[in-house]
């Protein structure tokens, strides 16, 4: 019964994330976590709830962290580590921790997809200037938008 009722409550944590309303899911996470405290799969996706919605970073690391060393070998552990780090601004991390992904869960085609998109970037369109600068943020999404039009993305 506990078992059944903690998967429900996985899955419609789970279908508000995937709506993008992390609110919402996160009293269904909580509750599936506090009726199965070591499932890996709900302590992950608790912590990429709690970084999305509640900004907790420390919390849902600890949380992704702690699933991943349960299962090592579950890709999707790894890519909801690397998406709380991306979510706190911790890009290299998030590449490090899908590189540790691709370690343990090898054959997994979306370690691979996710850390190409976090590792290709272009060069910022003023170099003389910092990546986050106003400027090259402003350029580089023109400069994005216009390859786009062109297909040269």
């Amino acid at each position: 019964m506990m078992d059944t009722e903690a998967f429900r409550e996985f899955k419609a944590g789970l279908t508000f994330l995937r709506d993008n309303y992390p609110q919402k899911a996160l009293p269904h996470m909580r509750r599936a976590v506090e009726l199965e405290r070591n499932n890996p799969y709900y302590m992950s996706y608790l912590g990429v709830i709690l970084a999305r919605s509640e900004r907790k970073w420390a919390e849902a690391e600890q949380l992704c962290d702690s699933a991943v060393r349960m299962k090592r070998n579950q890709a999707q552990l790894y890519l909801n580590l690397a998406e709380v780090y991306s979510t706190a601004g911790r890009r290299d991390d998030a590449v490090e921790a899908l590189q540790a992904g691709l370690k343990y869960a090898r054959r997994d085609v979306r370690l691979n997809l996710a850390l190409n998109r976090l590792t290709q970037r272009r060069e910022p369109v003023f170099s003389f200037l910092s990546r986050q600068h106003p400027l090259n943020k402003q350029f580089g999404i023109l400069r994005h938008r216009t390859l786009q039009l062109f297909g040269q993305t």
